[in-house]
């Protein structure tokens, strides 16, 4: 009675609204239960619920009222037609589906607890989508050339540059290639944040002899920001072990940072020098075609051809962090999507042409009362202990954006958001990552706080 319900008031209000809206907010909704005067309908994420909640509620209950229906309160609930595993604030969310299989995310105990947290090569990160420019064709060559043949020339290699200009691809778009040459290859990738966690882990669980077998064994090595290791003592001499291990054995070390050696203080003159050994490659910003280029190949990666007048304004607003670009390009796709609309100059002007005004004092607390009150929560329970998704995927975001604005530690986002665990942080900006290539309710949200910070 209530399946047929629900599928009489879906009817309806699928001749009412635009196909596009009735597809994005309507359709994979349910009715969970009508009782006691009290209906609630499931609902997939916490954007649909707030977009139901703040525009369709009366659509819907004027709706219900036609069908016989009248109740004195309507609920909108988060639910998947997946099976939903119970977890905590500490674990991504996991769904189980035919699609998916089964895969469960458990909170690691003291034993498995350094082996959490590793991001991995992201399978994203390839040379055929990395865009050559002036800036970066010499890092490109020789990263080519190690593909090819890992630990025979250019090892180590050292890439550095600032922030935002295509290292972490460039990188890992190594590894990636080396794992496809050759699938029985140990590709190691780790980010220098993450190293450190995981030595001060080994060294509290005593575990030192499996962390430095992971890394010692590993064909290739990859890591990202070094310059992180600078005053860490222990986790320096750690390091300089592994790479003599490494390097002895020819095994391939590929090292980014976002200054030369020579330039990271606090760094160990042995490490210094070793970090010469190789390749030290300087990545510049890309110059303008480059940006023209990348805004074309991150808009075909989501089936849009941009108008030439949209691809260069763009690449004219932010010319120095390739980030920043791709974000500007996903906050732009993701208002024309979420309101059915073709990008054109005029939208780009009105959405970005402030951009470069944009103040540099945003602080944390800022990001984290904006984020509450764009998805309408109160600021003590993002921060506080509740668990329910529609409180989590806000706290995830932002998590996310304070590592994206303000490239704050782990430990310091977990902080912010009132967790103990900084691996919760780890997680929900790895999950939100991921998400954002996927998911265009995720790319709005984001593009709105961001746009309310700097308004």
């Amino acid at each position: 009675m209530q399946d047929s319900l629900w599928q009489a008031v879906l009817g309806e209000i699928e001749l009412t609204v635009s196909r596009g809206s009735f597809v994005t907010w309507f359709k994979n909704t349910r009715l969970l239960r009508h009782k006691d005067n009290i209906l609630v309908i499931g609902v997939q994420n916490v954007f649909v619920k707030q977009q139901l909640e703040r525009k369709y509620n009366q659509l819907i209950a004027d709706t219900l009222k036609k069908n016989g229906a009248e109740p004195e309160r309507i609920e909108y609930k988060i639910y998947s037609g997946a099976t939903l595993h119970k977890k905590t604030d500490d674990d991504p969310i996991v769904l189980e589906s035919a699609q998916s299989g089964a895969r469960t995310a458990n909170r690691p105990s003291p034993t498995t607890l350094t082996h959490t947290y590793r991001q991995g090569l992201n399978e994203r990160y390839t040379f055929e989508n990395f865009v050559v420019g002036s800036g970066n064709e010499l890092a490109y060559a020789a990263c080519q050339a190690i593909a090819s043949n890992p630990g025979t020339k250019y090892n180590p290699l050292f890439v550095y540059g600032g922030v935002g200009i295509g290292k972490t691809h460039l990188i890992q778009a190594v590894g990636n290639a080396i794992a496809s040459n050759n699938p029985g290859a140990h590709v190691v990738y780790i980010s220098t944040e993450q190293f450190v966690q995981e030595f001060l882990d080994a060294i509290r669980y005593k575990k030192n002899t499996d962390f430095a077998g992971y890394y010692r064994s590993a064909d290739v090595l990859i890591v990202d920001d070094v310059q992180i290791i600078a005053g860490k003592e222990k986790t320096q001499e750690e390091f300089f072990h592994t790479f003599n291990a490494l390097h002895q054995a020819n095994k391939q070390i590929i090292i980014s940072s976002d200054r030369p050696p020579k330039d990271i203080p606090t760094l160990e003159e042995r490490l210094r020098s070793r970090f010469a050994w190789g390749m030290s490659i300087d990545m510049q910003t890309p110059d303008f075609e480059t940006r023209c280029a990348i805004v074309q190949t991150k808009a075909h990666a989501h089936s849009i051809d941009l108008p030439q007048p949209v691809v260069e304004f763009l690449a004219n607003l932010i010319q120095t962090n390739i980030r920043e670009l791709e974000g500007a390009l996903n906050q732009l796709l993701a208002f024309c999507e979420m309101r059915e609309l073709d990008p054109d100059i005029s939208i780009a002007i009105g959405l970005l042409g402030s951009a470069k005004n944009r103040p540099k004092h945003i602080n944390p607390k800022q990001i984290v009362e904006r984020t509450a009150k764009y998805f309408h929560i109160p600021l003590d329970e993002i921060v506080g202990p509740k668990r329910d998704k529609d409180i989590v995927v806000p706290r995830q975001i932002a998590m996310h954006i304070l590592r994206s604005e303000l490239h704050l530690s782990f430990p310091k986002i977990a902080r912010e958001l009132g967790r103990k665990d900084h691996t919760t942080a780890i997680h929900s900006v790895e999950k939100i990552d991921k998400e954002m290539a996927l998911d265009a309710d995720i790319r709005l949200a984001i593009s709105e706080i961001r746009a309310h910070l700097y308004a």
